[in-house]
C-alpha cells in the first residue's frame, strides 16, 4: 500500500492536449469520413462500428479528428459515461463535437494508464459533480480539463497499466464464463417450457400429428382448437379509476409506472382505455410477434392499442400464458400479423382468433403449470446466484482499477 499524495495529482490540461484536431470546414464535399457519435460508445468503453458519410451528408457535429491512443469523453449526457480509448483508427475517423478528445502528452502521461485513470469511478463521479442540467447534464471541456488525476512517474504508470491489463483480463474471462452459464440457463428454461406446453410432461406418452404446422406432434389424448373457441375479445371501457397495466416482453402484464405529471396529462384519456379483468390475456398488437403478451394479475386498464382476450373455454390462463410466450407461438403470431415492414407487424383480434393451439385436459394443464413453476424456480435460482457472482466480479474489477490508478496499490515491484 502506498499513499496517494496531492503532489502526485495533476490536472488533465497539464498532462494532455484537448480538442486540438478539427476537420476543416472547407473539406471537399465528396470527402469520405467515418463517424462515431455519443450513442455509439458504450459505458464499458467499447465502440460500435463507425458510420460512413460523405462530408456534405455528415452531421454538423462530425468534426473532431482522432488518432490512435486518444481518449474520447462525452461532455453531454454525461450519465451515459461514454468514454473510450481510440485504438488503430482509420485515418478518416471523426467523432462528435459532443466529445472532448484527450490526447495524452507521451512524455508525461502514459496512454494505457490514462485509459484506466479517465474511466476510474472517482473520476466519473467528478464529471457528474461538475455537470450542469437535469435531463441532459453536460460539462464544459474547460471544466473537464481542470479535473485532476493521480500521476506517478512514467515507469510506475506503465507498471500500473500492465498490472491492470493482466488482472482485468483474468476477471473479464471469469465474467464471460459466468455470462455463458446465464445464457445456457435461459435457453434451458425456454426449452423446458416450450416442450412441456406442447408435448406434456410424460416423455413416453403416445403422440399424434396435430395437423397444425407450427405445433407438429402432440400427445394423442390432447385436442387442438382455434383460439376463437377458447377466448372472446373484451372491448370494455369507461372505468377510469382502475389501476394502469402494461405489457412487457420480459415480464408479461405488469403495473404501469407514471410520473405525477404524466398521469395528469393522460388522465383525461382514461375513459378510452380498455378494461382487462383478472385472468384475461392481454397483448400488444405491435409486439405480439416478439412475445409481448401476458395475463392480467388484477382488474386494470390497458392501452386502447392492446387486445384483451377473455377466457371462455377450457384453456386455463396460467397455461395459456406459458404457451403464448413460446418462440414457436410468437412465430405463428407473426404469420397472422399485418404490415409491410417486419418490425411494424400488427396482430389484430381477427388474426389472433384464427390461430390453432393445443388443448390438454384441464387437470393436466394445472399439473403442467405447477411442474414448470417448480423447475423454472430452480433454474431461476441458479441464474440469480450466477448474476450475483457477475456483479461481484465487476465490482472487484472497478475497485481494482480505482485502487491502482489512485496509488493505493504498490505496483513498483512490477517495474
Amino acid at each position: 500500500m502506498i499513499r496517494n499524495s496531492d503532489n502526485h495529482r495533476r490536472r488533465i490540461k497539464y498532462v494532455a492536449t484537448m480538442n486540438d484536431d478539427v476537420l476543416n470546414e472547407d473539406s471537399d464535399d465528396d470527402y469520405e469520413l467515418q463517424y462515431v457519435d455519443i450513442g455509439n460508445v458504450y459505458s464499458s468503453g467499447s465502440v460500435q462500428e463507425p458510420v460512413t458519410y460523405q462530408f456534405k451528408d455528415a452531421p454538423g457535429r462530425a468534426r473532431r479528428r482522432v488518432r490512435d491512443g486518444d481518449i474520447i469523453i462525452s461532455c453531454v449526457r454525461t450519465y451515459l459515461q461514454a468514454i473510450a480509448q481510440i485504438q488503430n483508427p482509420p485515418t478518416n475517423l471523426v467523432v462528435s463535437t459532443g466529445f472532448a478528445v484527450v490526447r495524452p502528452s507521451e512524455e508525461i502521461l502514459n496512454g494505457s494508464f490514462a485509459n484506466y485513470a479517465l474511466r476510474e469511478p472517482s473520476f466519473l463521479a467528478e464529471i457528474e459533480k461538475r455537470s450542469v442540467g437535469v435531463s441532459y447534464p453536460a460539462i464544459k471541456a474547460s471544466d473537464l480539463a481542470n479535473i485532476s488525476i493521480y500521476l506517478p512517474p512514467l515507469p510506475q504508470q506503465r507498471a500500473i497499466a500492465d498490472y491492470l491489463d493482466r488482472e482485468t483480463a483474468r476477471l473479464d474471462e471469469l465474467v464471460a464464463a459466468k455470462e455463458r452459464v446465464i445464457t445456457l440457463l435461459a435457453e434451458k428454461r425456454r426449452a423446458l417450457i416450450s416442450r412441456a406446453v406442447t408435448r406434456g410432461l410424460d416423455p413416453k406418452v403416445p403422440l399424434r400429428e396435430s395437423g397444425i404446422q407450427w405445433l407438429g406432434r402432440i400427445p394423442a389424448h390432447w385436442k387442438a382448437r382455434r383460439i376463437a373457441r377458447l377466448f372472446q375479445e373484451r372491448d370494455q371501457r369507461g372505468e377510469p379509476d382502475l389501476r394502469l397495466l402494461e405489457v412487457s416482453i420480459n415480464a408479461g402484464v405488469i403495473t404501469r409506472q407514471f410520473s405525477g405529471e404524466r398521469i395528469e396529462a393522460t388522465a383525461a384519456d382514461f375513459n378510452t382505455y380498455k378494461v382487462a379483468r383478472q385472468g384475461d390475456v392481454v397483448f400488444n398488437k405491435m409486439r405480439m410477434w416478439q412475445g409481448a403478451v401476458g395475463v392480467a394479475p388484477e382488474d386494470g386498464l390497458v392501452s386502447p392499442d392492446y387486445v384483451v382476450a377473455e377466457p371462455v373455454g377450457p384453456l386455463t390462463s396460467a397455461y395459456a400464458n406459458m404457451l403464448f410466450q413460446t418462440a414457436a407461438f410468437s412465430a405463428e403470431c407473426a404469420r397472422y400479423s399485418h404490415g409491410i415492414v417486419w418490425d411494424r407487424l400488427r396482430l389484430y383480434w381477427t388474426g389472433f382468433r384464427d390461430i390453432e393451439v393445443p388443448l390438454p385436459p384441464v387437470q393436466e394443464q394445472v399439473e403442467l403449470v405447477e411442474q414448470i413453476a417448480c423447475e423454472t424456480k430452480r433454474l431461476d435460482g441458479l441464474s440469480k446466484a450466477t448474476e450475483r457472482t457477475v456483479f461481484l466480479l465487476r465490482e472487484r474489477r472497478a475497485s481494482l482499477i480505482s485502487a491502482a490508478v489512485t496509488g493505493q496499490i504498490d505496483t513498483s515491484v512490477y517495474i
